[in-house]
């Protein structure tokens, strides 16, 4: 073996993202299409060049098996639970993921059985459709899926969610008003414009700038600290368990220790936790990417696939605006909580400039904190459901 070679991959691995970041940030046209869709397509090129280095294979594994532990709590760290709209919060969050939940299950049952390891795809997806791409991660982590259905499985998700994104931005969030009988909110306070401008451009800011100042590399420091604390915490607490569900313990020990943490002042303090760790997930889906071989791929679990991600992601959308009617929840907080399980929070300030509702704001970003916190809970609940299925 050679180290020179595995050095070589391994730093592909982690700068081709800040690559990446730069081009999206360079020329909108391609952030419109986002780090990791992009990340994903180089990945899956680099995995079907006629390149001949064995080294590459023990690279992969490094960085998916570290990058998912590792990301998880720095990710949950910024956390930030608040009372304000906790009614409305609670019922969109009790609606969103019962409405996964019954999505999931349909697909399963018409495609999902159809494809290899289904009830584990469906558990995945549950986990992405209302946490995001670190619940999706987290929980491939547990299950082991097999690298070629998992990236196709996220190739496919991207473009399904970017239609759903289309759509309700075009024409879904007016029909939502309307079958909802509301009007939208067409005016903004001074203080409440001043908020959602303070937010949108939070959003799009560079979140890596002064990272390597002195400042910037204390912070790194302690959110580095802080996250070796809570995986070796959460290893520990495996040795209580068969070694069969070191992984699961594992990585839902994580989950929960990091909610814990974000209560913590300290930790609190720290603002870029979150954007290092989806740093990690950027190398997390250039490695995974990099495993898919097109040669062995199969059209019909494809389609299966296509269609079991089609019907959860829509359907679910469906029976959250119905639910959210029945608990009378208003249109733009169900429209906004929908792209927060769906897409990610970090889509939230954009779908409420479009909705102009800048209350609807703590709503969205509550609803994927919950998200985020209870994603990988529920998606190994999900595949265990469904394998009785």
């Amino acid at each position: 073996m050679s180290i020179l070679n595995l050095v070589a991959v391994s730093v592909v691995f982690c700068l081709a993202p800040a690559g990446v970041i730069w081009l999206c940030r360079r020329f909108p046209w391609l952030d419109n299409i986002g780090p990791i869709m992009i990340l994903y397509a180089v990945g899956m090129l680099i995995g079907n060049l006629p390149l001949d280095i064995p080294e590459m294979a023990l690279a992969q594994e490094i960085a998916t098996s570290a990058s998912v532990p590792l990301a998880i709590p720095m990710m949950l760290f910024c956390c930030r639970f608040t009372r304000s709209d906790a009614r409305t919060q609670l019922k969109v969050v009790v609606s969103g993921f019962l409405s996964v939940a019954i999505a999931v299950v349909v697909g399963y049952i018409l495609y999902g059985k159809h494809i290899p390891e289904g009830d584990k795809i469906g558990g995945i997806m549950s986990g992405m459709y209302t946490g995001g791409m670190l619940n999706a991660a987290a929980i491939q982590a547990i299950f082991k899926v097999e690298e070629q259905g998992y990236i196709m499985m996220c190739s496919y998700d991207i473009i399904i969610s970017f239609l759903y994104l289309v759509f309700l931005v075009a024409v879904g969030y007016k029909l939502f008003r309307r079958l909802y009988g509301e009007k939208g909110q067409t005016t903004l306070t001074e203080s409440e414009k001043l908020e959602l401008d303070r937010q949108i451009a939070e959003s799009k800011r560079n979140p890596y700038a002064g990272l390597w100042s002195k400042a910037g590399l204390v912070e790194l420091a302690k959110i580095v600290g802080y996250t070796f604390v809570v995986v070796a915490l959460s290893a520990a607490s495996t040795l209580l368990f068969d070694d069969a569900w070191f992984m699961v313990i594992f990585i839902l020990m994580l989950s929960t220790l990091g909610v814990v943490c974000s209560f913590l002042k300290p930790v609190r303090k720290l603002e870029r936790s979150f954007d290092i760790g989806m740093y990690l997930i950027y190398i997390f889906s250039i490695a995974m990417a990099s495993m898919a071989d097109f040669s062995g791929l199969n059209l019909t679990d494809g389609v299966n696939q296509i269609l079991f991600l089609t019907i959860t992601v829509f359907g679910s959308l469906l029976l959250h605006a119905l639910f959210c009617r029945i608990m009378r929840v208003d249109a733009d907080s169900m429209t906004v909580s929908s792209v927060s399980f769906i897409n990610s929070p970090p889509f939230v300030p954009m779908m409420v400039a479009v909705l102009k509702n800048k209350k609807t704001l703590i709503v969205g970003l509550g609803a994927g904190i919950v998200g985020y916190a209870l994603g990988n809970h529920f998606g190994v609940l999900m595949a265990s459901l469904l394998e009785l299925i």
